[in-house]
Protein backbone atom coordinates (compact mmCIF):
# COMPACT_ATOMS: atom_id res chain seq x y z
CA UNK A 1 0.00 0.00 0.00
CA UNK A 2 2.59 2.63 0.94
CA UNK A 3 4.66 1.36 -2.19
CA UNK A 4 1.62 2.33 -4.05
CA UNK A 5 1.26 5.69 -2.63
CA UNK A 6 4.69 6.63 -3.42
CA UNK A 7 5.13 5.59 -6.91
CA UNK A 8 1.91 7.86 -7.66
CA UNK A 9 3.25 10.41 -5.92
CA UNK A 10 6.44 10.61 -7.81
CA UNK A 11 4.15 9.99 -10.95
CA UNK A 12 2.37 13.17 -9.96
CA UNK A 13 5.61 14.94 -9.19
CA UNK A 14 6.92 13.95 -13.01
CA UNK A 15 3.55 14.98 -14.38
CA UNK A 16 4.10 18.62 -12.82
CA UNK A 17 7.69 18.89 -13.04
CA UNK A 18 7.23 17.82 -17.29
CA UNK A 19 4.40 20.64 -17.69
CA UNK A 20 6.32 23.73 -15.90
CA UNK A 21 9.26 22.30 -18.06
CA UNK A 22 7.40 22.05 -21.21
CA UNK A 23 8.46 24.28 -24.34
CA UNK A 24 4.70 23.44 -25.41
CA UNK A 25 3.35 25.82 -22.79
CA UNK A 26 5.78 28.54 -23.15
CA UNK A 27 3.43 30.65 -25.93
CA UNK A 28 0.80 30.59 -23.04
CA UNK A 29 1.59 34.06 -20.73
CA UNK A 30 -1.21 36.14 -18.94
CA UNK A 31 -1.65 38.03 -21.61
CA UNK A 32 -2.54 35.05 -24.04
CA UNK A 33 -4.64 33.63 -21.17
CA UNK A 34 -6.86 36.82 -20.71
CA UNK A 35 -7.13 37.57 -24.34
CA UNK A 36 -8.43 33.89 -24.65
CA UNK A 37 -10.65 34.85 -21.98
CA UNK A 38 -12.37 37.51 -23.15
CA UNK A 39 -12.78 36.03 -27.05
CA UNK A 40 -14.20 33.00 -25.15
CA UNK A 41 -16.88 35.01 -22.77
CA UNK A 42 -18.02 37.27 -26.04
CA UNK A 43 -21.04 35.48 -26.71
CA UNK A 44 -22.43 35.33 -23.03
CA UNK A 45 -24.66 38.61 -23.00
CA UNK A 46 -26.47 36.93 -25.65
CA UNK A 47 -27.13 33.66 -23.49
CA UNK A 48 -28.32 35.32 -20.73
CA UNK A 49 -30.17 37.26 -22.39
CA UNK A 50 -32.40 34.46 -23.75
CA UNK A 51 -32.21 32.71 -20.30
CA UNK A 52 -33.06 35.55 -18.47
CA UNK A 53 -36.24 35.92 -21.03
CA UNK A 54 -37.27 32.47 -21.00
CA UNK A 55 -37.04 32.23 -16.83
CA UNK A 56 -38.75 35.10 -17.05
CA UNK A 57 -41.68 34.27 -19.04
CA UNK A 58 -41.45 31.04 -16.54
CA UNK A 59 -42.17 32.71 -13.50
CA UNK A 60 -44.84 34.71 -15.01
CA UNK A 61 -46.56 31.92 -15.52
CA UNK A 62 -46.05 30.25 -12.74
CA UNK A 63 -46.92 33.55 -10.39
CA UNK A 64 -50.67 33.19 -12.48
CA UNK A 65 -50.97 29.79 -11.81
CA UNK A 66 -50.42 30.55 -7.99
CA UNK A 67 -52.70 33.26 -7.92
CA UNK A 68 -55.36 31.29 -9.58
CA UNK A 69 -54.94 28.47 -7.22
CA UNK A 70 -55.11 31.06 -4.26
CA UNK A 71 -58.53 32.42 -6.11
CA UNK A 72 -59.59 28.61 -6.07
CA UNK A 73 -58.80 28.05 -2.30
CA UNK A 74 -57.40 31.19 -0.38
CA UNK A 75 -56.51 29.37 2.93
CA UNK A 76 -54.30 26.80 1.13
CA UNK A 77 -52.23 28.87 -1.16
CA UNK A 78 -51.22 32.66 0.03
CA UNK A 79 -51.43 35.56 -2.31
CA UNK A 80 -48.02 36.45 -1.59
CA UNK A 81 -46.72 32.79 -3.21
CA UNK A 82 -48.23 34.37 -6.95
CA UNK A 83 -47.03 37.97 -6.07
CA UNK A 84 -43.31 36.93 -5.29
CA UNK A 85 -43.49 34.96 -8.78
CA UNK A 86 -44.69 37.44 -11.03
CA UNK A 87 -42.07 40.14 -9.47
CA UNK A 88 -39.36 37.44 -9.88
CA UNK A 89 -40.51 37.19 -13.21
CA UNK A 90 -40.84 40.69 -14.35
CA UNK A 91 -37.11 41.36 -12.88
CA UNK A 92 -35.51 38.98 -15.20
CA UNK A 93 -37.71 39.70 -18.26
CA UNK A 94 -36.58 43.41 -17.78
CA UNK A 95 -32.76 42.20 -16.75
CA UNK A 96 -31.72 42.57 -20.26
CA UNK A 97 -33.04 45.50 -20.90
CA UNK A 98 -31.47 47.12 -18.09
CA UNK A 99 -28.53 45.68 -18.90
CA UNK A 100 -28.29 47.18 -22.12
CA UNK A 101 -29.15 50.30 -21.11
CA UNK A 102 -26.30 50.03 -18.46
CA UNK A 103 -23.85 49.83 -21.19
CA UNK A 104 -24.94 52.12 -23.54
CA UNK A 105 -24.30 54.38 -20.70
CA UNK A 106 -21.26 53.31 -19.04
CA UNK A 107 -19.89 52.66 -22.59
CA UNK A 108 -17.76 49.62 -23.49
CA UNK A 109 -14.24 51.12 -24.23
CA UNK A 110 -12.77 50.43 -21.00
CA UNK A 111 -12.16 54.11 -20.24
CA UNK A 112 -14.68 54.69 -18.23
CA UNK A 113 -16.15 58.06 -16.49
CA UNK A 114 -13.71 60.77 -15.90
CA UNK A 115 -13.89 62.77 -12.40
CA UNK A 116 -15.13 66.87 -13.91
CA UNK A 117 -11.46 68.97 -13.60
CA UNK A 118 -11.35 72.19 -12.68
CA UNK A 119 -9.13 74.69 -14.99
CA UNK A 120 -9.92 77.95 -13.19
CA UNK A 121 -11.63 79.86 -10.73
CA UNK A 122 -13.36 83.25 -11.15
CA UNK A 123 -15.23 85.00 -7.95
CA UNK A 124 -15.70 88.17 -10.19
CA UNK A 125 -15.61 90.37 -6.75
CA UNK A 126 -15.22 93.95 -7.52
Amino acid sequence: MMNLKYKLLSAQAALIVGMISSDAHAGNNFSNIARNINSSIEELPGLLTGVAYMMGLLFGVLGIMKIKDHVENPTQTPIKDGAIRLAAGGALFGLPIVFESMLNTIGTTGTGIGAAELNRVSFNVN
